[in-house]
């Protein structure tokens, strides 16, 4: 890559239900989605530049999201990984609104039907959450397995989608 083709990195907060969220990413691309005082969430470099306007789209979609009335995204993404990762993170996009899929569907959907423990490793790091929606993998027993923001906020997610209307100011508990 030539210096002309590098971007600069931009980074803003916004208030959810869930918590303080920080989008990152470049140039109107969102390349990150985490909680910001979660450990997984990565600390703001030197070199990125906080700018409390860049993503509003992403901030207005997840916004009308947590309102329930919002049931897909349509913000410009790019996600970085391993091959494998990537792959898993896509399939998970193709996921419905309000439906859950086990890590063993998703690791025969990427043609790794043996990769179930991959699978799941991969959904873990998932850099793009909610948007890329890691919270509606579940156990192939329909338990609430392990969510890098903790189980509570998965289930609390499901029941959004589940029914908007019954989470619109109920708090996380």
């Amino acid at each position: 890559m030539i210096a002309s083709e590098i971007t600069a990195t931009s980074f803003r907060h916004l208030d959810s239900p869930l918590g303080r969220i920080r989008l990152v990413g470049h140039d109107g691309v969102l390349t990150g989605l985490y909680l910001a005082d979660h450990h997984r969430c990565p600390p703001a470099l030197a070199d990125w530049t906080l700018d409390e306007h860049a993503f509003d789209d992403v901030g207005q979609q997840l916004d009308a999201y947590f309102a329930g009335t919002r049931q897909d995204f349509t913000v410009s993404l790019e996600l970085h990984g391993s091959p494998f990762q990537v792959e898993v993170w896509t399939a998970l996009r193709a996921i419905p609104y309000g439906e859950t899929t086990s890590y063993a569907r998703i690791a025969d959907a990427v043609g790794r039907p043996a990769a179930v423990r991959a699978v799941g490793a991969a959904n873990g790091r998932n850099p793009i959450s909610i948007i890329v929606p890691c919270h509606r993998v579940i156990g192939a027993d329909g338990s609430l397995t392990g969510y890098g923001w903790g189980v509570e906020h998965k289930a609390w997610l499901l029941d959004l989608e589940r029914d908007p209307a019954s989470r619109l100011f109920a708090p996380l508990p």
